[in-house]
């Protein structure tokens, strides 16, 4: 599975953005749990939100109410909608794909930059 997020950009504070990320190279990708993942400069990477094969979406605290994970399976591709972006979101975003089978096996796009001035 290849992942590649695209997206990222320069931004104010307060301002918007999307996010993409597009897998490729198997077939069942709505079976997959998908997730966006952050790494801000000298920091470790967090968790920023998760969206089910079902549709059930997770969202950490510091995001919940501003960003809003989604997925097209037709398209193969899952979406961070961030608003009212603050620079403390500034961060390398990195998308994430798990697949549950008789094991858990887990892949990871490139990371796409997103840097917020204030």
């Amino acid at each position: 599975v290849q992942l590649q997020a695209s997206g990222g950009g320069l931004v104010q504070a307060g301002g918007s953005l999307r996010l993409s990320c597009i897998a490729s190279g198997n077939s069942r990708f709505s079976t997959y749990d998908m997730a966006w993942f952050r790494q801000g400069p000298g920091k470790q990477r967090d968790l920023v939100a998760t969206i089910s094969s079902a549709d059930n979406t997770h969202y950490a605290t510091s995001v919940s109410g501003r960003f809003t994970i989604s997925r097209d399976n037709a398209k193969n591709a899952v979406y961070l909608v961030m608003t009212n972006l603050k620079p403390e979101d500034t961060a390398v975003y990195y998308c994430n794909a798990k697949i549950i089978t008789t094991t858990i096996r887990s892949y990871w796009g490139q990371g796409t930059l997103v840097t917020v001035s204030s």
